[in-house]
Formats: structure tokens, C-alpha cells, sequence
């Protein structure tokens, strides 16, 4: 039914288009000669009139332009219009000629046609929007709804849209009071009426000037960088207003019609960072039509893999993972996000060498993302055999399965934690960073797999980060913990690290210059933890110190003060992607290498905690000095 009325609706709209097209030509003669009753006139009038709506009829329906919306008229339209108009009148001038010689035919007419026309279209359309938009009855009819006055952060399209919404709806939520935005071109201009007022500097002025005083901050911008934001939560603190944004226009799922709600501050916005520039053709080139395995596919980093990775395309994607509710989970998800495409959900474990070997011989995967790991650093810091087991001989593992079964590339995930590691979480980690670099060097010389190496910081929300921590303190009412007033991390949103991985793995692939070095993601500045947990005690809309208290429990086993992306004697080449970076940290020999995982191997398998840790600290000799350093310390 709908569809019908929307078909009606553009017939009706293309039936008034042709008629104004034969009521414009008689009245732009009208107007040039002041009568339409002179013989003269009538000869070419009537003939003329009947041409023209011919013409604009074929012109009007191959423009489809009565497709367009007259509840939504706009610029876009008044460009169509004009078009159309412009194109109507050059074919009907020679078509005239051949009829009527033009004789006794005022030369100034199709100028002044043009005019009249134009105004005959667009006048009905912008005045039906007008009209539905009612702002003229909003402006004259008064209304017991109250609104909450606001202040928009940003000159944007969104913006633009927010205001044009909140005017058209006579019971909307807010009042638009006032703009600022940065850019001093802007400033002192006015978006349908609203103000521009300044810049953010200016934010306590306008709010002291305001007639109506404001009540909340909204955020238009899709990406503000993270200390614009947490200035602007503490500043808003300070006048006691609310801060939240609008969605991205991108995340609209109905399209721009659909009502811009304000969202509350995520943790995101407090980090928020420059949107990375992504060769999205080179990332697509890599997966498409290949066949994909992904280790740990259940995990955070593993999960945001499959949904990415899945939407570039591949011939199948096989999902390998030991938790059967984490497969389960995102197994279902990807059924519901790509039906169609080839999907294996895999119970294995990464320790497991033949179960890995079958996989890779019975699904032939051409690219291999390993992202299994345990990474909690003080559960694997109480356990240190089973990190060896999963984030060293696993590794190992799947690398030599990829080797064997001649894949095109294995990506390894890594840490920041690897960087002179003070854990056992990090030394592991570093081990199989260096058999990784050493199976690349040599795949160089020999052919065979491809191994690439991409190490970053923390993930905003992933199992065991600080984040959802806090957030649950928050809700039972705190305390919120922190380990030491002077801790900062690196944080990255999972789907922003993943991107950078897949970035990285198209890069690795193609550029020989990779060969045995480690991808960095650029990951910004570090945050000071007591600072994010302050932030995320307002964003709740508490005050801390108050009415959540934060207190510190000090540095758990294993963790850094401030974690290091760079050890000091590793070389930094750029890539073509200025948010990542090459590192060449120091590579070891593969056979000896071998040796050395087959006694760690050996003494893990046989829970020799102690030997464990002895041929970890010898592989790894920063490990080895950061435990002096701290039993020096202690």
C-alpha cells in the first residue's frame, strides 16, 4: 500500500510538472508582450505552450525528478530543477524554429520562460516543506510541552540536521539555544536561525550570556580528539550541565529521516583519537575469495577479526576456538551477519599440534590470524606454565602447522606487554614474537608461509580491561580501584586496533622490507588510569571523591607503572600508513630456537614451574632483569 501511495505521489508530482511547463510558456509571453490576445501573438502561443510541455515531459521523466520528495526539498533538488529547466528550453528553441520560423517571436522570452518556470517547480516544493515543517505555527502556537535548552558543540552536518528536526517537531526534547565551533569562519553566522556564538573557549561566556540557560552540551562531531572531550566533561562539570553527543549519521539505519536522539559519552569519546587512513582496497585484495582460519576466534580481538574480515568477502572463514560458549556466540553472530558465506566453527586448542595439523590439511587456509592467547597479566602471572603452554608452544604450534600445510600468511597478535616485559604474560609473548620473526626471515630465503608480527596496546572493553571494571565498581556504588596513582596505559577501540591489523597484514604480505620485523600501531598518548576513572565517575553523572570514592590497591604481580611500545635498541622505519610503524627488535636463530622451545616445552608439559621460568629468563633476558629490578626494589 505504501508503495502504491509513493507511486501516486510521483505521478501526481509529474502531472504538475508538465502542467506547469505549459501554463510557464504563455505567461513568460504575457509578461514580455502584455497581452495574449494579439493576433500576432496567438499564431505561435498556443503551438508553443503545447511543444513545450512535450518536450519537459520527456526531459522531466528521464531527469526523475518527481522522484524527488517534496517533504524533503533541498538544495540538491533546486540543482535538479534547474537542469532540467535549463535543458527543456535548449531543446524546445530549435523545435520552434522548424515549426514557426520564430517569426513575430520575442527574442527575450525563453530567458524570462526560464525564470517563470523555475519559480513554477521549485516554489511549490519548498513551500510544501515549509508548510510541513510548520515553523511558522510553531513560531505563532504556544505549547505546555517544555523543551530542554542545548548547546551544540560543532558547526557540522549533523548539527544542521539536529536543529532542522528538533524546529520541524512541535514536541521535540530539546531547544538548540546556540553553536560553537572552532572554525572562525563560521563564527558570528547562524544555522536556520541558531547562532554560531564562538569557540569553544568561549563556552563559559555564551552559557553566561544564554536568555535561556542552558541545561546539557551535545557533541556533533564524529570524532573529537579525546582531551577536547575530557576538557569539555570537566568544563561542562564545572557549569553543571550534562555533556552527551549525537550518532554518527553512518549509524543511522533508516537513513537521515531517522530522529537523531542524543547518546550519553561513551569511554571512546573520552579516548578518542584521529580517524587512521585505511587502504581499504589493499585490506579487501588480501581476503577476498581466500580461505581464512582465525585462532581464538571467541576472543575480543578474535570476534571483531571474524566481523571484519568476514565483510571483505572470503571464500569460507573457519572459526577455531577452546571456549565452546565464545564459539557458539560468535559463530551465531556471523550466521546472522552473512548467511551465505562458508563457515567452520572449530573446538581446538592451540596446544594441540595434531588437531591443528588436521585442521590446516583438511581446510587448506591461505591466511591464518592468531589471536588465541591468555592475557590477564596477574592470572598468568599465577600461572605460568599454562601461559607457556598457550602464548609460547601454541604459538609455535600454529606457526609450524602453517609452515607445514604451505599457508600464504600467519599473522601473529602481540603486546605491547612484550616490550622489556616484566611478566610472564609479556616474556611469552616476546618468545613468540622472535620464532614468528625468525620463520619470516627464513620463509624470505626459502619460500613458504609468510609470517607477520603486530603488537599493540590495550583494547577498550576486551576481557579482563580496565574499563568494564570500573563500570561495574561504579554501579555497585565503588569503591573504583586503581593499582598506583602514577599508572598510564595505551588504549585503542577493538574495531580501530583490528583495522590496523588487517592494514598491517596487507602490508606485511606486499612489502619485502617487512620481512622479520614487528608492526607498532600508532597508539597515541597514554592515559593516566586514576584520570579515566575520574572521567568515567562523571560521565555516570557522580562526582568523584564523593559520592564514588577511587582508592589504590597498588601494582599487582607482574605490571608495569607505564608500559613501553619500543624497547630502546629497536630500529623504526615507517610504513605507507603513518598510524603504523616497523620495529626490528633483535632475532634469534631458528634451529636454536627450536631447541630452546622444545625444553620450555618439555618442562612446562611436565609442570616444572621453576625450570619453566629458568629457560624463560634465559630466552628472555629483559625479563630476567626486570625481576631483579623489582626484588631490588622490594
Amino acid at each position: 500500500m505504501a508503495v502504491r501511495l509513493t507511486l501516486d505521489r510521483a505521478r501526481i508530482a509529474f502531472l504538475h510538472d508538465i502542467v506547469m511547463a505549459a501554463i510557464s510558456f504563455p505567461l513568460s509571453i504575457y509578461l514580455r508582450t502584455g497581452s495574449l490576445a494579439d493576433p500576432e501573438v496567438q499564431v505561435y502561443v498556443l503551438p508553443g505552450a503545447v511543444l513545450f510541455a512535450v518536450i519537459a515531459a520527456f526531459v522531466f521523466w528521464f531527469s526523475r525528478m518527481h522522484r524527488g520528495i517534496w517533504r524533503y526539498a533541498s538544495l540538491d533538488d533546486l540543482v535538479a530543477i534547474t537542469k532540467a529547466v535549463t535543458l527543456a528550453i535548449l531543446f524546445f528553441l530549435p523545435l520552434l524554429f522548424l515549426v514557426t520560423r520564430l517569426e513575430l517571436f520575442p527574442r527575450s522570452a525563453p530567458f524570462i520562460n526560464w525564470f517563470v518556470l523555475m519559480a513554477l517547480l521549485g516554489g511549490p516544493r519548498f513551500a510544501y516543506r515549509f508548510f510541513k515543517d510548520r515553523r511558522m505555527e510553531n513560531a505563532l502556537e504556544r505549547s505546555d510541552h517544555r523543551r530542554v535548552p542545548v548547546i551544540l558543540i560543532g558547526a557540522s552536518d549533523a548539527a544542521e540536521l539536529f536543529i532542522r528536526q528538533q524546529a520541524r517537531d512541535r514536541h521535540a526534547t530539546y531547544e538548540v539555544i546556540a553553536v560553537l565551533d572552532d572554525k572562525g569562519g563560521r563564527i558570528g553566522r547562524a544555522i536556520h536561525g541558531i547562532p554560531v556564538a564562538g569557540g569553544l573557549k568561549d563556552l563559559e561566556r555564551v552559557v553566561q550570556e544564554a536568555d535561556t540557560p542552558p541545561q546539557r552540551l551535545v557533541l556533533t562531531h564524529p570524532r573529537l580528539d579525546g582531551a577536547t572531550v575530557r576538557d569539555l566533561l570537566e568544563r561542562s562539570e564545572t557549569l553543571g550541565l550534562g555533556l552527551a553527543r549525537l550518532p554518527r549519521l553512518a549509524d543511522l539505519k533508516a537513513g537521515i529521516d531517522d530522529p537523531l536522539e542524543t547518546q550519553p559519552i561513551a569511554v571512546e569519546d573520552l579516548l578518542g583519537r584521529p580517524q587512521a587512513v585505511l587502504d581499504r582496497d589493499a585490506m579487501r585484495a588480501l581476503i577476498k575469495d581466500r580461505r581464512v582460519l582465525i585462532t581464538g576466534a571467541g576472543g575480543t580481538i578474535g570476534a571483531e577479526l571474524a566481523r571484519q574480515i568476514a565483510d571483505y568477502g572470503p571464500a569460507s572463514i573457519g572459526l577455531l576456538e577452546s571456549s565452546e560458549y565464545n564459539l557458539y556466540r560468535i559463530d551465531g553472530e556471523l550466521a546472522g551477519r552473512h548467511p551465505n558465506l562458508p563457515r567452520g566453527a572449530l573446538i581446538g586448542d592451540v596446544r594441540d599440534r595434531i588437531r591443528l595439523d588436521e585442521l590446516l590439511a583438511r581446510d587448506r587456509p591461505e591466511l591464518v590470524f592468531h589471536a588465541a592467547a591468555l592475557k590477564h597479566v596477574p592470572l598468568v602471572e599465577a600461572n605460568p606454565v599454562e601461559g607457556v603452554l598457550t602464548n609460547t608452544v601454541g604459538s609455535r604450534n600454529v606457526a609450524d602447522a602453517c609452515a607445514a600445510a604451505r599457508v600464504r600468511l600467519m599473522v601473529q597478535i602481540s603486546t605491547d606487554k612484550a616490550v622489556n616485559p616484566s611478566s610472564v604474560m609479556g616474556a611469552t609473548k616476546r618468545i613468540a614474537e622472535s620464532y614468528c620473526q625468525a620463520m619470516d626471515l627464513t620463509a624470505r630465503r626459502d619460500g613458504g608461509a609468510r609470517f607477520v608480527t603486530v603488537r599493540f596496546g590495550n583494547v577498550l572493553g576486551s576481557t579482563g580491561s580496565v574499563v568494564p571494571l570500573f563500570q561495574k565498581q561504579i554501579a555497585q556504588g565503588g569503591p573504583v580501584t586503581v593499582t598506583d596513582p602514577d599508572v598510564t596505559r595505551y588504549f585503542m577501540s577493538v574495531r580501530e586496533a583490528v583495522e590496523l591489523v588487517l592494514q598491517a597484514s596487507a602490508i606485511g604480505d606486499a612489502d619485502s622490507t617487512a620481512s622479520g620485523r614487528i608492526f607498532e600501531l600508532e597508539m597515541g598518548e597514554p592515559v593516566r588510569i586514576v584520570d579515566l576513572a575520574h572521567q568515567m565517575i562523571r560521565l555516570a553523572g557522580l562526582r568523584p571523591g564523593e559520592d564514588i570514592e577511587v582508592e589504590f590497591v597498588g601494582l599487582r604481580p607482574g605490571e608495569k607503572l607505564c608500559e613501553e611500545l619500543l624497547h630502546s635498541s629497536e630500529e623504526m622505519i615507517a610504513t605507507s600508513n603513518p598510524n603504523l610503524r616497523l620495529a626490528a627488535p633483535r632475532t634469534g636463530d631458528l634451529p636454536l630456537l627450536r631447541r630452546a622451545l622444545a625444553e620450555l616445552e618439555e618442562a612446562a608439559k611436565a609442570r616444572r614451574a621453576d625450570q619453566t621460568l629458568a629457560v624463560l629468563r634465559r630466552l628472555v633476558p629483559e625479563f630476567d632483569n626486570a625481576e631483579r629490578r623489582s626484588a631490588l626494589s622490594r
